[in-house]
């Protein structure tokens, strides 16, 4: 089969948003990295070195090997993922912080495994649904093997807590399952399970209740669990169209919660204003438009369900922390991809947009 070059244009926005997180770090974060570390540049430094240089050279690998290999590793991949979501879990490897346990320490070395199983997850769902293209339609052959999977995956997740990755795999997981040509009612016995499911998780955690309950009425507790959407709401109100000034953010003087985390958006609304925020949220637009279009003119059903997979992972977590922020949704301290201050969550979107890059140099012209 003939290759063909990249998506120059998916390469550039890929680049553009990747560079622009680290400007938005390098502000969000002075901060953070003074009270915590003496210095005002530490996350930018961190960020850079291992996130954005290790992530760019996979990236560039990926686009230029012929992402089929990838199907013969599918298993294998997700089974060490899955194994890394337990070992969080075991005291001396496992790092605790803020009452999660999503991180592994080795040799002070750090990584969050739960980034890399969401690229994990797409490649082996996406091998598991073109070899089972046939059996769609099928409730007992299909249905029941992908909930299974899922739920194996959602165990661990939900341990530690990661609700809100969990919330990201289910939804790609849905929509893949959806292109892959299911049964309408399928989708629906998915969707009300899931939602049973949510039901359930914020039953049995207070702060997850409370979320919702702020998310109702904004007003209540400004100064407890209601701090940090009105902060954010605050510090998005200030930027206005043009913004404060790049620098100038008020809010990240210790009054913002997780500035360089999922709260990033709201630095960014805050220092370059309604403008900034345009020119971001049409950035990833157009690696939505560009990573569907791949899709749709995959040269096979497994580069197909990739791209959908990874397209769909990508865009709709920065939809979600966008709506978070701006109030649209209850808080789900979801990070924004390519932006969000971490390693591991920015080299797995960038080997991400490398595998995309990957099929469309195979894409049928």
């Amino acid at each position: 089969m003939k290759s063909y070059g990249c998506d120059k244009t998916l390469l550039i926005t890929v680049l553009l948003l990747a560079i622009f997180g680290l400007i938005i770090i390098s502000s969000a974060s002075v901060v953070t990295s003074y009270n915590n570390f003496g210095y005002n540049h530490y996350y930018l430094f961190h960020q850079f070195l291992y996130g954005f240089l290790p992530g760019i050279a996979l990236l560039f690998l990926l686009q230029k090997i012929d992402y089929r290999w990838l199907k013969k590793y599918a298993l294998l991949f997700l089974i060490i993922t899955l194994i890394f979501l337990f070992v969080v879990f075991i005291p001396g490897l496992g790092l605790g912080l803020k009452g999660a346990s999503r991180w592994i320490d080795i040799v002070g070395i750090s990584f969050q495994p739960s980034e890399f199983i969401k690229l994990t997850f797409v490649l082996y769902l996406a091998a598991w649904l073109e070899k089972n293209k046939k059996n769609t339609k099928d409730f007992a052959n299909l249905l029941i093997p992908f909930v299974a999977v899922v739920m194996v995956i959602a165990i661990p997740l939900i341990m530690q807590p990661d609700v809100g990755t969990l919330s990201i795999i289910v939804l790609t997981a849905v929509i893949m399952y959806f292109v892959s040509g299911t049964k309408i009612s399928h989708i629906f016995a998915l969707a009300a399970g899931g939602l049973a499911g949510l039901f359930l998780l914020v039953q049995i955690a207070p702060y997850r209740m409370n979320r919702f309950m702020v998310f109702m009425h904004p007003e209540i507790d400004p100064q407890g669990i209601g701090y940090q959407i009105n902060q954010a709401l605050l510090a998005l109100g200030s930027g206005g169209i043009f913004g404060l000034g790049f620098e100038h953010s008020r809010q990240k003087f210790n009054y913002l919660p997780e500035p360089i985390g999922d709260s990033i958006f709201a630095v960014t609304g805050e220092e370059l204003g309604m403008i900034g925020l345009v020119i971001l949220m049409a950035l990833f637009l157009v690696f939505a438009l560009r990573g569907f279009k791949i899709a749709s003119k995959a040269p096979d059903n497994f580069g197909k369900f990739i791209a959908v997979g990874i397209t769909s992972w990508i865009t709709f977590q920065a939809l979600i922390n966008m709506a978070a922020i701006t109030s649209l949704i209850p808080l789900t301290g979801i990070p924004l991809p390519f932006i969000s201050y971490g390693g591991s969550a920015l080299i797995t979107s960038l080997v991400g947009a490398g595998v995309l890059l990957s099929i469309s140099r195979q894409n049928i012209k």
